[in-house]
């Protein structure tokens, strides 16, 4: 059965495949050697999963380098086959395609969330230079889902919801809606089962009572419309997919019942022109609902993806929304940038309308220090939506919904974003913060003096805005601490009455500094004090008892002083704080993270010292707020889950939002900063928790 089945895929491949389909046999052949005798968890020969991979992208009109690629895929990380083998058999094209799918599955790595996040950068750097990478990738992605029954139910929603989060929105951003959908009702069916089945049912026991209504009332008067008025056009319908059709009860807050467009009619014509009289012929027969009208034929979507919608009001009163394309714009709606992929003829990325996305992707991996920061930029540049918005010349700029003026200004350069000073949004002056909305014109000032606000990073959006802002204050704060340690440097000098060599020289040895900078530094941020320096030199320092003090705040080796703590931020034990100089209250110490702290800093530099606080007795209280899936029994899931950890709840409110979520705030006591993140963690790890959030200022 299974021999049959994969001559059956086999035939159905080479069918597909117009030219080139010696070296396709010549792969199907390799790889029925190379995976010889492996199964997959299905109980399937291999051999099987590599099939349909290139099967599916055949279907979607792929090169024959690219459908070789998909057949070999999985050769680099599941057999002993090198990247020289293939390169010798199947050519370097083919060869860069399948290394570039390849995990890093044989590098070590220090957690899963690090290795998770290196192979993603692997991978989007590696589609950035060959877009057919990442159709290979999402083609094994499909089949894996298509098979992801055999797996334990944890490893099924953590695939699925990789997915979910990786892979659906990329193909969402290429314009691939046929591997989409699918991959979304995939992923719903996983992660939310019970939700699943709600929906199927509901769907089809509704589905033929709307057919019969479009087919026999609603498309009938549609297409007499239009014979009228001398226009030819293939009309057809199509439905919903599921996880689309939910997603809708949530993000309206809605039941069921009152989702009226389960299916949608698709008005296919062969010219532009065409497409604007079939729209006015529609709204001339059926009555309009206002603000349900889009033209992404005269503003395209970023993934290239053009039609006009509207919803109009049919016979009997019942809604449905109306899609009106030509072929073309059909056949890249359904296929997105693969339709028209013509890698032979020479076309690169800069001429699809992908390109700029795809450039601010790769930027901000690129930009990513770590792997949290990483994860975190691409949850930026997927899951937003987009605004369209024009400079003063006409071009139009395509940014996350929410973006400010200083997200436009970094799109359009660093160097505009690092000195704007100031937005026009339609001629008028707008605050920085304000969200732009589509059709806006921007226009930024900028002052060669003016330099990048901390308090920016409050409201931009877009990763590459945060990276550049971080990077200017890193090296602002860098030169600040340069300065301090020069300073710091010169008082040591005149204390211990040393030659500036002979300090240098010893500092350098005890600290195993590689330059007087970076010893500057160390002297400058306060990591090497003062103290520690005369203890050095004097030994009196060393032997002299030193008193026990178990809240102790050590600022440049000065010992206790007199402090009080911020009621704006909840600062903590043992993580990074910093004091502002007060007349009567001595320091008040604020977390690196306060708002109030970065306005001080920004105004009055000089008042803000650095601080280290690692020791304190009792309970610390911190402010949280969660957004999670609202569903019954999630309150008490994410109490017990406080609970465990240790930490105290002194105050709690909940509030339901129509978008299906909920708002969590809580009032937590911890011992330290240690234990905020132990209670961050186990939070973060309960299904439906979808933010986490620490409340300052």
């Amino acid at each position: 059965m299974q021999v049959v089945a994969r001559k059956e895929q086999e035939e159905r491949l080479l069918k597909l495949v117009e030219a080139g389909k010696e070296l396709v046999k010549k792969a199907i052949e390799f790889i029925e050697e190379r995976h010889a005798g492996q199964y997959r968890k299905t109980g399937e020969p291999y051999v099987l999963h590599p099939l349909e991979v290139a099967l599916y992208l055949a279907q979607l009109g792929m090169d024959r380098s690219t459908i070789v690629a998909g057949l070999l895929h999985d050769v680099l990380e599941d057999t002993a086959t090198t990247y020289e083998e293939l390169k010798e058999h199947f050519g370097e094209e083919v060869a860069e395609i399948v290394e570039g799918v390849t995990k890093l599955g044989k590098i070590p790595f220090k957690d899963l969330q690090t290795q998770k996040a290196e192979n993603y950068r692997k991978l989007i750097l590696a589609f950035s230079k060959d877009l057919r990478v990442i159709f290979v990738k999402l083609a094994d992605r499909w089949h894996n889902m298509k098979t992801l029954h055999c797996f334990s139910r944890e490893k099924q929603v953590r695939i699925a919801r990789e997915t979910l989060e990786l892979f659906v929105p990329i193909a969402n951003r290429l314009g691939l809606w046929r591997i989409k959908t699918e991959l979304e009702d995939l992923c719903f069916m996983y992660l939310y089962p019970k939700e699943y089945e709600e929906v199927k049912s509901f769907v089809g026991k509704t589905r033929e009572e709307l057919e019969s209504y479009l087919k026999e009332v609603f498309i009938p008067s549609l297409r007499r419309e239009l014979q009228k008025a001398g226009l030819e056009a293939h009309i057809t319908y199509r439905p919903k997919h599921l996880y689309s059709i939910w997603q809708k009860t949530i993000r309206k807050g809605i039941r069921l019942e009152d989702v009226h467009d389960l299916l949608g009619v698709r008005v296919i014509v062969n010219m532009v022109q065409e497409c604007y009289l079939v729209l006015g012929v529609v709204h001339s027969a059926f009555k309009p609902v206002p603000g349900k009208f889009d033209d992404y034929i005269s503003l395209p979507k970023p993934n290239l993806y053009q039609s006009l919608h509207t919803t109009v009001i049919g016979p009997e009163g019942k809604m449905v929304e109306v899609q009106i394309r030509t072929w073309e714009m059909h056949e890249r709606a359904e296929k997105g940038i693969a339709a028209h992929w013509a890698y032979k003829e020479g076309k690169n990325l800069q001429d699809s309308g992908v390109y700029s996305w795809l450039k601010s992707l790769v930027e901000s991996v690129q930009g990513s220090k770590n792997s949290e920061e990483l994860l975190e930029n691409l949850r930026l540049e997927l899951f937003s939506e987009e605004v369209f918005v024009f400079t003063p010349r006409g071009d139009l700029v395509v940014l996350p919904k929410g973006a400010t003026p200083v997200d436009f200004a970094y799109h359009i350069h660093t160097e505009v974003g690092n000195h704007c000073a100031g937005a026009k949004v339609n001629g008028k002056i707008v605050p920085l913060y304000y969200r732009l909305q589509n059709g806006d014109q921007v226009e930024i000032l900028t002052h060669p003096n003016k330099k990048p606000n901390p308090e920016w990073l409050n409201f931009v959006v877009t990763s590459k805005a945060k990276s550049r802002i971080k990077a200017v204050l890193k090296e602002l704060e860098k030169n600040r601490y340069l300065q301090l340690g020069r300073e710091r440097l010169e008082k040591l000098l005149h204390r211990l009455n040393l030659s500036r060599e002979a300090l240098l020289e010893k500092l350098l040895e005890d600290t195993k500094a590689k330059t007087e900078e970076e010893l500057l530094l160390l002297l400058g941020s306060g990591r090497l004090s003062l103290e520690r320096v005369y203890s050095l030199f004097k030994k009196s320092h060393r032997e002299k008892p030193q008193e026990k003090v178990e809240d102790t705040l050590q600022i440049d080796g000065l010992g206790s002083v007199l402090h009080t703590l911020a009621g704006c931020c909840n600062p903590l034990p043992g993580e990074e704080v910093y004091g502002v100089i007060t007349k009567g209250k001595g320091l008040v110490i604020h977390s690196k993270e306060c708002p109030n702290l970065n306005h001080v800093r920004q105004i009055s530099p000089e008042k803000v010292v650095k601080v280290l606080w690692d020791r304190s007795k009792g309970l610390h209280p911190v402010r949280i707020r969660l957004v999670v899936k609202d569903r019954v029994g999630m309150l008490a899931e994410v109490t017990s889950a406080i609970s465990r950890t240790g930490a105290n709840i002194t105050e709690a409110k909940t509030k339901s939002l129509p978008s299906g979520e909920a708002l969590m705030d809580f009032t937590l006591q911890v011992e330290n900063y240690q234990k905020f993140l132990r209670v961050k963690e186990s939070l973060q790890s309960l299904e439906g928790v979808e933010r986490l959030q620490r409340l300052m200022g």
